[in-house]
């Protein structure tokens, strides 16, 4: 039966040659068009890209708000459904085929205009169960201008005109399938907070320190590994709850760095990628 309404995929890429023939793999007999937002990737990412039919390559420059790009994506799309993802996530066959029942009716007849994703996230050889990262919610899925990027933070959820509804099904992230590209991903992450905190003025005094030293890690891990039970996850829980805390010392610190050099974010220097 062929679908009454049609599905633009769209990805903002940098650097993904070893993701991005998975992800398109997944969706590539569901989507009537692939949008591809590439800024300046160095390896083979639009190469392979390339391979897949109903791809469209957009060239721009590589920004650390990174939403930026993927609005632009959104922009490009021309069908009825927008699903927005990231080269590293994979949509399961159980979640394309929920998009797909979707897909069979008019577009009139979903009251949604968007919908909730829950996402399992991977780490350190498994998927996170607790520790608030799962199901980590995410809203990818909506009618074609009725969402969009804020591109202000770069965790924001897209905020969308109308219903949002949830769908049952995982969508699966695989950001760091090694630990050492955890701390890579963690590096530029804080350099995107220390660029926040410039742009709020935060003060460098010994209240802030203490702050973003002791009272912000300590708080997340605690509420991340005990309140959220971080622990059911054994070591990795742990390892997950105890790391992410430290964003906010490593985000301070470069946070001081570019008030005492006077200096913003080079991408050359501070956002370089695998």
């Amino acid at each position: 039966m062929k679908n009454k309404s049609t599905l633009s995929v769209t990805l903002a890429v940098y650097n993904e040659s070893k993701n991005i023939t998975r992800c398109l793999d997944a969706i590539k007999d569901i989507a009537d068009e692939i949008i591809i937002v590439d800024g300046q990737s160095q390896d083979d990412t639009v190469l392979l890209a390339k391979k897949f039919k109903k791809v469209k390559i957009i060239s721009t420059t590589n920004k650390p708000m990174f939403h930026i790009n993927k609005q632009m994506g959104i922009d490009a799309c021309k069908s009825d459904w927008i699903l927005q993802l990231d080269a590293d996530e994979i949509v399961t066959p159980e979640l394309k085929k929920e998009i797909n029942s979707i897909l069979l009716k008019n577009p009139t007849e979903v009251k949604e205009s968007g919908f909730w994703i829950p996402r399992k996230t991977y780490f350190l050889g498994s998927f996170l169960k607790k520790g608030g990262q799962y199901p980590d919610p995410t809203i990818r899925f909506y009618k074609n201008g009725q969402a969009h990027l804020p591109c202000k933070d770069v965790h924001e959820q897209a905020e969308v005109n109308g219903i949002v509804g949830w769908l049952k099904n995982d969508l699966k992230h695989y950001a760091d399938t090694s630990f050492s590209l955890y701390l890579l991903r963690a590096n530029r992450y804080t350099t995107l907070l220390a660029n926040e905190l410039k742009e709020k003025k935060v003060k460098i005094n010994a209240l802030n320190f203490i702050n973003y030293y002791f009272i912000k890690p300590i708080w997340w891990f605690l509420k991340t590994f005990f309140r959220h039970r971080g622990y059911i996850d054994g070591f990795p829980g742990f390892v997950f709850s105890f790391y992410s805390g430290l964003r906010f010392p490593i985000a301070y610190t470069k946070y001081y760095e570019l008030i005492k050099t006077n200096r913003d974010i080079n991408l050359s220097q501070d956002w370089d990628k695998k």
